[in-house]
């Protein structure tokens, strides 16, 4: 296959470059481009960020949150994780085939990829040529050993994308914390035993020093002696105008959030507070103060007050710092009360 080469850890640039070669640049050929992503949370285009991702987690640890052009679910990225774009497979001739017989380098490793092999399996395939005996499972996972190490989700538009991790050697602890919601995978079926369901693939190539020896092994095995393309500046600045004005922005990242329902609770100066709030498109919808704290007047006029406003920091501390917070609450501050709405 054809391919780019990306070297940007920029989420934002990433996810707008995905959806820049997908709108854009259409070959008869499918291509791709490995790449990585700084520490991030990336959803799937139609999740809901309250919901789906432990935000008070990502805003203490400085991890990005971004939302990409394909379905899914949330997905936790550092730079030991490894991404692959594939754009222009078809979801009809998306199925594995043998590893038929094909050149073999004197190392042992293949030169090309059996030409039937299509879609995900291609990277499964990859993956089996570098010595792991990967598996694709299911609808968009690729196993080692019954535990997971990738996961995958498409788009069709003017014709198909696929985009993918593959975990090197990533922060495990960070992945399950990120993740760590309410009402979570992780919260029904315990972080110990998701922790026990994925790998890491440094576990599975002992031949290799580093994540860059195997992205290099990788990117050869994919291309299979096809040649490089080359981005004009004239697509990289709408790549970059396209991370700055959607891909970087509260609307995309929150907007697009549906109906989501949060429970607050903290012990405050004057008591024990609990919040109760209602979300819909990133904007607080309802939301009531309850528990065991003093007052001098019930909280009515704030919980009006903060109906309709976006649910994010700047936003609520505007709202919160032009009013007597204390009044609701005895003794506690407008920052004490940011907080608890929160995290």
């Amino acid at each position: 296959m054809r391919y780019l080469l990306n070297n940007s850890t920029d989420p934002y640039f990433n996810m707008a470059l995905d959806e820049f070669c997908l709108e854009n640049i259409v070959l008869e050929e499918p291509y791709f481009y490995l790449w990585r992503n700084r520490p991030s949370v990336i959803i799937g285009l139609n999740q809901n960020a309250y919901s789906e991702v432990n935000l008070g987690y990502l805003n203490a640890n400085g991890i990005t949150l971004a939302r990409r052009v394909t379905g899914g679910g949330a997905v936790y990225h550092d730079l030991q994780n490894l991404n692959y774009t594939i754009v222009g497979w078809q979801a009809a001739n998306d199925t594995a085939a043998p590893c038929a017989s094909h050149p073999i380098r004197a190392n042992g490793r293949c030169s090309v990829l059996p030409p039937a092999v299509t879609g995900p399996a291609v990277i499964a395939e990859a993956l089996r040529q570098l010595g792991v005996p990967a598996e694709l499972t299911g609808r968009n996972d690729i196993f080692v050993e019954g535990r997971k190490v990738s996961g995958y989700a498409r788009r069709v538009s003017k014709q198909e994308i696929i985009h993918g991790t593959l975990m090197y050697d990533v922060d495990l602890d960070t992945l399950t914390h990120v993740l760590d919601t309410p009402g979570s995978k992780l919260q029904a079926k315990g972080i110990g035993s998701v922790k026990s369901r994925v790998a890491n693939l440094k576990d599975y190539l002992p031949g290799f020093k580093s994540l860059d020896e195997v992205q290099a092994a990788l990117q050869d095995i994919l291309a299979s002696g096809d040649c490089q393309m080359e981005l004009t500046e004239n697509q990289l600045s709408e790549v970059r105008r396209m991370a700055d004005e959607k891909f970087s922005t509260w609307d995309f990242i929150y907007g697009r959030s549906r109906q989501a329902d949060l429970v607050r609770s903290a012990k405050l100066p004057c008591g024990t507070v609990e919040a109760s709030i209602s979300l819909d498109r990133g904007l607080i919808t309802d939301i009531s103060f309850r528990g065991d704290f003093m007052f001098d007047e019930p909280a009515t006029e704030l919980e009006s007050k903060l109906v309709g406003c976006r649910f994010e920091h700047d936003a609520l501390a505007s709202v919160l710092g032009k009013t007597d917070v204390s009044r609701f609450f005895r003794d506690t501050n407008s920052s004490d009360v940011l907080d608890l709405i929160l995290t």
